[in-house]
């Protein structure tokens, strides 16, 4: 049972910082996929949407220092109490949200793997048996040092792990696992080759055959029945192959623009999901910095979800000399993870980024 429980130790621990520290790389990402589970259409916890950053940076945080704390044999029992807790509660989750489909993925690693609804479930499921391996042999938990150095340990774990997070959230993640990351193109991000799986659909077709109802399944083809039709289902078998840039798109109100910008050599997108929301010093710095991009040939543009008014409005009260354009707001979340933030293109290729407090820091 000793040996059995120092393997558990070992794996959990490492296990939990690793997961932990890809999240605090990016709190705000793991922000925004609890948001998903707080929505009406989950959870139903909406009042929580709120907070949502809050409670990503204090999850993350503690994750990242119970990891710690189980391998340096920190308070075992608070620790392994703390562990339980956290697991049981997410694997309710990832089983609520496979079962029902709800949240197609759980944001476990953050960008860096993304795991199925049952994937998180069996992975949530494992970790769950090890924690209850080390609950019932917690006895066998020592510290590795002495007290001293052991506290000193745990200390600076919560220390670096809480400023970390804070400075990951005042400029950007450190680590970028996204596809509009340093040196990706949006082009072939987005691209799927000829020779791409597609995708595998089973069809469920429902016909009437003398008064009774009976079910035929196929791979799209229509059934030769001698029925009348009452309706037809499907369902995903195998995705197929998925672009790592889906949805990106730059709208004007006639047209969509995304090719064309994405051939220019000198581009400068102004990412604001919601031009409402942006925040005032960083809406403030962005009239500066287009001015002398425009000076220097650049082409300036604007990306925001929110409506035309809202757009208009920004646009006059800060005397922006851009257009701002149409894009998906979880789109622009995912380009910068800032409100206002920076990407600079060379035709599609991304050549830099910034937060809104790094803009001085940006060479054109």
């Amino acid at each position: 049972m000793k040996y059995i429980v120092h393997l558990s130790r070992i794996f959990t621990g490492i296990l939990f910082i690793i997961s932990g520290f890809i999240k605090l790389n990016d709190p705000l990402g793991f922000s925004y996929k609890l948001e998903e589970y707080f929505g009406s259409d989950v959870l139903n916890l909406e009042f929580l949407i709120p907070y949502a950053l809050g409670i990503s940076v204090i999850v993350v945080v503690f994750e990242v220092v119970l990891g710690v704390f189980l391998l340096i044999g920190y308070k075992p029992k608070f620790t392994v109490w703390s562990l339980l807790l956290m697991i049981v509660f997410f694997t309710f989750l990832t089983f609520y949200s496979a079962y029902f489909d709800k949240v197609k993925d759980c944001g476990c690693f953050g960008d860096a793997l993304k795991l199925t609804p049952w994937e998180s479930f069996t992975k949530d499921v494992v970790l769950l048996v090890l924690t209850l391996i080390l609950f019932f042999g917690v006895k066998h938990i020592k510290p590795l040092f002495s007290k001293l150095p052991t506290t000193v340990i745990a200390l600076l774990s919560f220390v670096v792990s809480l400023w970390f997070g804070y400075h990951v959230l005042m400029h950007l993640p450190s680590i970028d696992f996204r596809a509009y990351a340093i040196d990706k193109n949006l082009s072939e991000e987005m691209a799927i080759p000829e020779d791409a799986q597609k995708p595998i659909l089973e069809y469920t077709w429902t016909f009437n055959v003398n008064g009774e109802e009976q079910e035929f399944v196929t791979n799209g083809s229509y059934p030769s029945v001698d029925g009348e039709y009452v309706g037809v289902e499907t369902k995903t078998i195998d995705e197929g192959y998925i672009p790592a840039i889906q949805d990106f798109s730059i709208e004007s109100d006639e047209e969509d623009l995304t090719g064309y910008f994405l051939e220019q050599e000198k581009l400068v997108m102004v990412t604001m999901y919601n031009v409402t929301k942006g925040e005032a010093e960083g809406m403030a710095k962005l009239k500066s910095f287009t001015d002398e991009a425009i000076k220097k040939g650049y082409t300036v543009i604007g990306l925001s979800s929110s409506g035309a008014a809202d757009k208009a409005q920004a646009k006059a009260e800060y005397n922006f000399n851009f257009d701002i354009y149409l894009c998906d707001e979880k789109v622009v979340k995912t380009i910068v993870r800032a409100n206002p933030g920076i990407i600079i293109l060379n035709k599609g290729t991304v050549v830099n980024k910034a937060h809104w407090n790094d803009i001085e820091d940006i060479e054109l």
